[in-house]
């Protein structure tokens, strides 16, 4: 019998990535929930998937929407800071290309966690549960989100497809898309790039989209070194 920190002995080893006990639990919950339901979960199950007793995972988190609101928390954390960073260091008057790389990168950025997370976490945005004002903090940073999308998108050209100033708002519909295409078994490793791409050829800029990729590119590569 091995131990997991403070609380009681866990029951077996666990095999669950993970260097903590409460990293363990999250991550048996992300594959209940988004593989069994959120409903059908309970406290219980998830500590056995942990290899822990119940009253152990109370030690780390003392009601299931805890551990929900965790999980919805880490799905926008890494693109809400990038976004960020991106649109604090976007330049007044800069060209379209310039304009529509940032918003590829955040788009690329953002897809690409959405795709390679290691659940599909995102199917938990369409929960009754997640709506509710318990997970109001949530709910804000995934709007704030969204706005930074939509002011990317507005340094953009009008164009036809999008000409009420939508070119933002497409984007951020088009990566979140990818979350139906995972559920669906359908993504593949040159999704997120797809979903990126198609914002920008929506807004009317597809005959710059390589220049835009590589501006986008060192864009994503320069956050990350």
């Amino acid at each position: 019998m091995t131990t997991t920190g403070p609380g009681r002995p866990r029951k077996q080893q666990s095999s669950r990535p993970g260097a903590t006990a409460r990293e363990e639990i999250l991550d048996a919950a992300a594959e209940l929930f988004t593989t069994q339901g959120y409903a059908n979960t309970s406290t219980r199950s998830i500590a056995e998937a942990v290899g822990i007793r119940q009253s152990s995972l109370y030690h780390h988190f003392s009601h299931k929407d805890d551990i929900l609101e965790v999980l919805l928390a880490g799905t926008v954390a890494s693109g809400l800071a990038f976004a960020r960073t991106v649109w604090a260091g976007a330049a007044s008057g800069s060209s379209p290309v310039a304009a529509a790389a940032r918003l590829h990168a955040v788009a690329l950025h953002d897809g690409t966690q959405l795709c390679t997370a290691r659940w599909n976490l995102g199917v938990l945005y369409n929960l009754p549960e997640a709506r509710s004002a318990r997970f109001h903090s949530f709910m804000a940073d995934r709007a704030e989100l969204r706005g930074l999308y939509q002011r990317l998108g507005a340094e953009l050209p009008e164009n036809a497809w999008a000409g009420t100033g939508q070119n933002g708002d497409l984007a951020f519909r088009l990566v979140e898309s990818l979350v139906n295409l995972r559920a669906d078994g359908l993504s593949t490793p040159d999704s997120p790039q797809q979903a990126a791409d198609a914002g920008i050829v929506l807004c009317g800029l597809a005959d710059n989209l390589a220049a835009i990729r590589a501006r986008s590119a060192e864009l994503v590569a320069g956050m990350h070194s």
